[in-house]
């Protein structure tokens, strides 16, 4: 090997090597304080990094690097949603296809590890109008998820589209809320509702199921009209 290639390949692994360390250490303060309270300096000292432009450097922006923390965990979890998938193909149930959208990310989060930061690094961008945008979107891109979707989708067609969407909304806050708490039980040492992943991911589907197929009550015309209002504003 060519000194200069050797050189050119040893760069690489240190580039590779420090983007980890950076990743690693900004899901953890982040997770841990909050997006807006961790400045890139304290990212850098974190990760070990000499160079306080060391974060800018290797991801841009704030919102690059929530993107690439996020797209290295979505990559693990839509790893295993495929596997799911396989075998809920053709299924009526809706359970089922709860349990492929519910148990990916509960099952990867038990690969993690005691602490992990993940599940409340999640909770910390659903929060944040701009980032929960962006990563939405890009998690619309994979395939697994649309289909998951497509397939729940199906079996909810009795529900009219702005109930699915409601309650959507409302299982989505389920799934990482919930995570996210357990997250934090396991890292501080506390008792858990449920005494593994997978346990909680049982839970989380019943749950989700049961919210799915609840029954709708009816809104009157006059009701709608009624609803309080903030500032003059519906």
């Amino acid at each position: 090997m060519r000194p200069e290639v050797a050189v050119a390949d040893a760069r690489t692994v240190r580039s590779a090597e420090t983007r980890e360390a950076i990743m690693a250490a900004a899901e953890r303060l982040y997770a841990e304080h909050g997006l807006v309270a961790v400045s890139n300096r304290q990212i850098s000292e974190a990760a070990g990094q000499g160079n306080v432009a060391a974060v800018g450097y290797h991801f841009g922006t704030r919102a690059d690097l929530v993107r690439a923390i996020m797209r290295k965990h979505s990559e693990a979890i839509e790893h295993i949603r495929q596997r799911i998938l396989d075998g809920t193909r053709g299924s009526e149930e809706v359970r089922d296809w709860v349990a492929c959208l519910v148990r990916p990310a509960p099952e990867h989060l038990a690969t993690l590890g005691v602490p992990s930061w993940y599940a409340r690094f999640a909770v910390q961008v659903m929060t944040d109008p701009v980032l929960r945008a962006i990563v939405t979107d890009e998690a619309l891109t994979r395939e697994p998820l649309r289909e998951t979707l497509h397939g729940l989708g199906r079996c909810l067609d009795a529900l009219p589209a702005e109930v699915r969407a409601e309650r959507g909304a409302m299982a989505r806050q389920l799934i990482t809320h919930t995570c996210a708490e357990r997250e934090r039980a396991l890292a501080e040492g506390t008792s858990t509702r449920q005494p593994s992943w997978d346990d909680t991911a049982d839970a989380l589907t019943d749950a989700i199921t049961g919210l799915l197929l609840a029954p709708v009550t009816p809104r009157s015309p006059a009701a709608a009209h009624s609803r309080p209002t903030i500032g003059g504003r519906p």
